[in-house]
């Protein structure tokens, strides 16, 4: 009986002693609950406080930087307005870049002008247009002329003057040069630096995917038949215009080094007027050469003359094919030495303009003969530039 007594009250006891254990469990979980809520609130309170200050700083910047004025980031203009933001990447910069200031060396600028496109469908509407290329040491004495050519039709060409380091046209800015002239460098007669300005001047130009024909001209060049007719003999042709024949004397072969052995053979080597005019095709393999630049550059020296040789040649021996094997700018050599007759103010008249239009001479144009065989011509001073204004509606038509 005092067994069974002592068993109950040890019973009891021991239950007490659990609820008591509970009991702290309990309070335990609460303690530990509400630290957790108030740990909590006070973490949240202060993360707020950091995004709120944190608005405030974007909120000043982004009000602030609308007020500033559009930056330029080489030849990609951020304007920085809401609605109005020129993208880098876009078509409209790709295809035709707004200026043609860059920063880029030759040989970056040869690499980008050299890209072609795979993709034979178009993803917009392209209207190939004729690329004038200036390539002159200073002012253009013949600008009026070229620029009542160019009148009214502004969206088939593009212009481009290569000049000494550090010359500015002084233009105005509804004129076609205005802002186009490109990045340059010091040029010399007879050296391979005019070889260069001349890939310069063609590698500016296929920047603009709509150029497709590119003639090159200079300070004392003319038009001597209208924006029409030009344009359209140009676009229309199947063939380019370059002068590659195969002259036996010493001013050809005789300029011709073994040095250029095996890579350029002499029966290979072709002589040709500077004043070319190119489809856009071989526009591109010619910014694209290096290696037989490169052995001009060694080893064509005066009394060899690269502007002369090297895309006569480069022609001949890989694109003979598209080539027409003549020049479209008119230049008289009659005099003999090594430059050709300049034409003043008393030389010029309406049947001097007429003999170089209509010379009596026939070419092949698109494999028929023509008469129109000379589009441009040279070499005319700027007192000579009067007499041609009041020839340009009686003669040339324009």
């Amino acid at each position: 009986m005092k067994a069974m007594s002592r068993s109950r009250g040890e019973k009891e006891e021991s239950e007490k002693h659990i609820g008591l254990l509970k009991l702290v469990q309990i309070l335990s979980f609460l303690v530990v609950f509400v630290a957790g809520v108030v740990l909590g609130l006070a973490t949240s309170s202060h993360i707020n406080q950091h995004f709120n200050s944190q608005a405030e700083v974007y909120s000043f910047i982004n009000h602030y930087s609308t007020n500033l004025p559009a930056v330029a980031e080489k030849n990609c203009t951020i304007v920085r307005e809401c609605d109005k933001i020129e993208d880098c990447l876009s078509m409209k910069s790709f295809l035709k870049p707004k200026n043609l200031t860059h920063a880029m060396s030759d040989d970056e600028l040869f690499w980008r002008a050299s890209m072609v496109p795979i993709k034979e469908q178009l993803p917009y509407k392209r209207v190939p247009k004729v690329a004038f290329m200036f390539l002159t040491r200073g002012p253009l004495p013949m600008f009026p002329l070229w620029e009542r050519f160019f009148y009214g039709h502004e969206k088939l060409f593009s212009v481009y003057v290569h000049a000494l380091p550090g010359y500015k046209l002084n233009v105005s800015n509804t004129s076609a040069f205005y802002q186009r002239q490109i990045p340059s460098k010091h040029v010399s007669w007879g050296t391979v630096a005019l070889a260069d300005a001349e890939r310069r001047l063609l590698a500016n130009a296929l920047l603009d995917f709509s150029n497709e024909r590119f003639v090159l001209l200079s300070e004392s060049c003319i038009p001597v038949y209208n924006f029409p007719t030009v344009y359209k003999y140009l676009i229309g042709s199947t063939q380019s215009y370059v002068e590659s024949y195969d002259d036996p004397s010493r001013y050809g072969r005789g300029r011709y080094s073994r040095k250029m052995l095996p890579d350029i053979k002499l029966y290979q080597w072709r002589k040709g007027s500077q004043w070319f005019e190119l489809h856009r095709t071989l526009a591109v393999y010619i910014v694209s050469d290096t290696k037989y630049y490169n052995l001009f550059r060694q080893y064509c020296l005066p009394a060899c003359y690269p502007d002369e040789h090297y895309i006569p040649t480069y022609l001949n021996m890989y694109h003979g094919a598209l080539n027409s094997n003549r020049t479209v700018t008119w230049v008289d050599w009659s005099l003999g030495g090594p430059h050709p007759a300049l034409y003043e103010e008393a030389n010029i008249s309406e049947g001097f303009i007429q003999s170089i239009r209509n010379n009596g001479t026939l070419c092949q144009y698109n494999s028929e003969m023509t008469s129109i065989c000379y589009l441009f011509a040279r070499k005319f001073g700027p007192s000579a530039l009067e007499p041609l204004l009041n020839l340009t509606s009686s003669v040339m038509e324009f």
